[in-house]
């Protein structure tokens, strides 16, 4: 699913500057100035936020194709409010502020292809947050699920979805906002009853269905109901 215009495309890889992010490193952290917009190329990037209690909070893994960062066009400078950081060897290509301000003003189709990824974005943390608030911890974690297995999800044979990227128990507890012991305990439940099971890491979907019954699934739009 393409969540970038292809317009956006030809903007940064004509007025962007390539950035080789190594495995672990920073890209951006909470607290810096936004100056700069991110298109990612290859790789993948972690979207968190530490809490009060010094809790990491993942609210985002974003893979190729999607634009990260906090400037905010045509206002007052402002910082990041989350950190991102490269889970594997990332590349992007980044814009400043002010080069984009002026490009958005000569180009007012694209302007507008902004606006409507602007929109889509603050609706996709709108419903992670909400998920996260109104469902409790096991709604968290089946809503988790079927994000990643729209993002992520790749079908086998028997129809089953399995989720394309390796993530640990302490992964999932960090984007659920729980404990990884937590999670531990639903992920075996979830397992004794079928509904997935685990091959080195990868998680596996037997019954989609289930989840979405359980946490009364609103059936958002597939490009909302995402976790990049």
């Amino acid at each position: 699913m393409e969540k970038v215009p292809m317009d956006f495309h030809t903007l940064f890889e004509e007025h962007g500057l390539l950035l080789k992010i190594e495995k672990g490193n920073s890209i951006f952290q909470e607290g810096e100035n936004a100056d700069d917009l991110y298109l990612i190329l290859k790789g993948s990037v972690q979207i968190s936020k530490e809490t009060e209690n010094g809790k990491e909070l993942t609210l985002r893994i974003c893979g190729p194709n999607s634009m990260i960062g906090e400037c905010t066009i045509f206002g007052p400078p402002a910082i990041h409010t989350m950190s991102a950081k490269a889970l594997m060897n990332t590349e992007l290509l980044s814009i400043k502020k002010d080069n984009l301000e002026m490009l958005l003003t000569e180009q007012p189709t694209l302007m507008i292809e902004y606006i409507r990824w602007l929109q889509t974005e603050h609706l996709k943390t709108q419903s992670i947050l909400r998920d996260l608030v109104l469902n409790g911890k096991k709604g968290a974690l089946y809503s988790t699920l079927i994000r990643l297995a729209n993002t992520f999800g790749k079908s086998d044979d028997n129809d089953d979805i399995y989720i394309d990227i390796n993530l640990t128990n302490t992964d999932l507890a960090n984007l659920c906002s729980t404990s990884r012991e937590m999670v531990n305990r639903m992920l075996n439940d979830l397992k004794k009853q079928g509904i997935v099971s685990f091959d080195k890491g990868i998680i596996k979907i037997h019954d989609l269905d289930y989840l979405k019954k359980e946490i009364c699934c609103e059936e958002c739009p597939l490009t909302i109901c995402r976790i990049d």
